[in-house]
């Protein structure tokens, strides 16, 4: 069983480096408190890493 990962973003972009707003966009995530669920990897651990001020993760 693969763990899964809730990622809810909870500030704005606004005023954001292009590269963190393309990081968030590529999470999925386009409004505060929208919240997805991915299977975790090494990639997504990086993506989280460069927006972690951004969004909120829990373990589901």
């Amino acid at each position: 069983m693969e763990n899964k990962i809730k990622v809810t973003l909870v500030r704005s972009t606004i005023g954001c480096l292009k590269d963190q707003k393309a990081t968030v966009e590529s999470l999925g995530l386009k409004k505060i408190r929208q919240s997805r669920v991915f299977d975790n990897s090494p990639s997504l651990q990086g993506k989280l890493f460069k927006v972690k001020h951004l969004v909120k993760v829990e373990n589901v």
